[in-house]
């Protein structure tokens, strides 16, 4: 047996994401609550969602950060899964550069996003979710 001694640190990609933790009202598309908070070891990013989008609730919990499958280096996207009490799952890439955060369905650079900036003082988001075909709607996030 073999024994593991590489230490790992969670990357710079998904500790910049620390702006997000605590609770946030969001207006908008969707109107509720999301509430941020660092599972223990900092490798992950726990999203608590209760919203209600098109006049349906929306419930769930979404795991952000960067994959390493069993033996394998991490990989550099920070990458989410969301699961909603409806039994949905969704695949999020998320990116924070300066005060502009961007979220892609699916994978990064595809035709579905989130492009949000951070105020000044870091207590709203204000952006808009773009969807294939021009769909989509305002956001806004404020800090509770």
């Amino acid at each position: 047996m073999t024994e593991m001694t590489e230490t790992y640190q969670p990357s710079a990609e998904l500790k910049a994401l620390d702006r997000l933790v605590g609770a946030w009202a969001v207006e908008g598309g969707a109107e509720g609550t999301v509430r941020y908070e660092w599972m223990p070891g900092g490798f992950f990013l726990l999203q608590h969602v209760e919203l209600t989008q098109f006049g349906e609730p929306v419930t769930g919990l979404e795991l952000i950060g960067n994959l390493r499958p069993f033996g394998e280096p991490a990989g550099a996207d920070v990458v989410s899964r969301f699961y909603d009490s409806a039994g949905n799952t969704l695949d999020y890439v998320y990116e924070l550069t300066g005060d502009k955060l961007t979220i892609w369905g699916g994978v990064k650079g595809g035709p579905a996003y989130y492009e949000g900036t951070f105020s000044a003082d870091g207590r709203t988001v204000t952006g808009a979710w773009v969807y294939p075909g021009g769909g989509g709607y305002s956001s806004t996030m404020t800090r509770i």
